[in-house]
């Protein structure tokens, strides 16, 4: 059973596993991704009925088009263990990923890839579960690359800034910006995050925007991330997956003029030509390498 990495994520849906109503209407949304909450969304006396009313909304909603994704409780966790066995023996072909809180070092992910993969087995699976992980805590961060090359089934890598922002002691006044602080607070993190994610094959996903009624500052996070490379962003409310949608989807624009230098550059290749000029533009295989991004998801979003 290969791999699959690539799915679309533009946005990522969080969703309590404890509320029905909300689940359902995450299965009914625009979102391209949903990942049904078993962590901080669940209160510890509710994660046993949370963990049961996720497995039958895996099995009785209708999630066409959406990659489906159970966040689980961290490794160090009391309930790790019995939400990845329950999951996985009662819901396995019903799931993409598992989302893995709080990772701080390659251990951690050789572990759950192993215990997946045993797990697979027993139920009689005939697809991998793939794993996403949030790196949250400093000591994550310090080890993403060896993080994000520790197993084939890893897909996505998330930046959760609210608690790494605890991890490291970061003013809470700061995370969404802040006057007295010069520049972007999150630059190095992300940018971190992402050069890990692309040396390994993995996407890169930007975390939440907790000010949910300020809009403009989603779609300007939003954009910063996509300019860094970054394949989607986690929303929190229906009201930031439009948002997200249009961000971290190439304009029509771009994806046509991606094709057409694409194809002018194949015919002056044909022809012997490495670099040239069209419509005034200086095109070379290094353009055409970074328009081959856009196409990629185009092709990837159906656009």
């Amino acid at each position: 059973m290969s791999p699959v990495k690539e799915r679309p994520r533009r946005v990522q849906l969080a969703v309590p596993g404890s509320n029905e109503r909300m689940m359902a209407k995450a299965a009914a949304s625009a979102a391209d991704h949903v990942f049904l909450d078993l962590e901080d969304a669940v209160a510890p006396n509710a994660k046993d009925k949370a963990r049961k009313m996720v497995v039958t909304a895996l099995h009785d909603l209708d999630w066409a088009g959406k990659v489906r994704c159970v966040r689980v409780n961290d490794l160090a966790s009391p309930y790790f263990l019995r939400d990845v066995i329950d999951l996985v023996s009662q819901a396995g072909n019903e799931i993409d990923t598992l989302m893995v809180p709080k990772i701080m070092k390659a251990a951690d992910i050789r572990f759950v890839d192993r215990l997946l993969g045993m797990l697979e087995a027993s139920a009689g699976l005939k697809r991998r579960i793939g794993i996403e992980i949030l790196i949250e805590e400093v000591s994550g961060l310090l080890n993403v690359d060896d993080i994000c090359a520790s197993s084939d089934r890893l897909e996505a890598a998330v930046l959760g800034v609210g608690d790494y922002s605890a991890s490291q002691r970061i003013d809470r006044r700061a995370i969404n910006g802040h006057p007295d602080y010069a520049g972007d607070l999150w630059h190095y993190a992300r940018f971190k995050l992402v050069v890990a994610c692309r040396a390994n094959g993995l996407q890169a996903i930007d975390g939440p925007f907790v000010d949910l009624k300020n809009h403009d500052g989603y779609r300007r996070q939003a954009r910063e991330a996509a300019l860094m490379g970054f394949d989607g962003k986690w929303a929190l409310h229906p009201d930031q997956i439009g948002i997200a949608l249009e961000e971290f989807s190439p304009a029509k624009e771009e994806v046509a003029f991606a094709r057409e230098v694409t194809a002018a550059f194949h015919e002056q290749e044909h022809l012997g030509v490495g670099a040239f000029s069209h419509n005034g533009l200086m095109v070379d295989v290094g353009l055409v390498r970074l328009l081959h991004n856009t196409l990629l998801k185009a092709e990837l979003f159906g656009l």
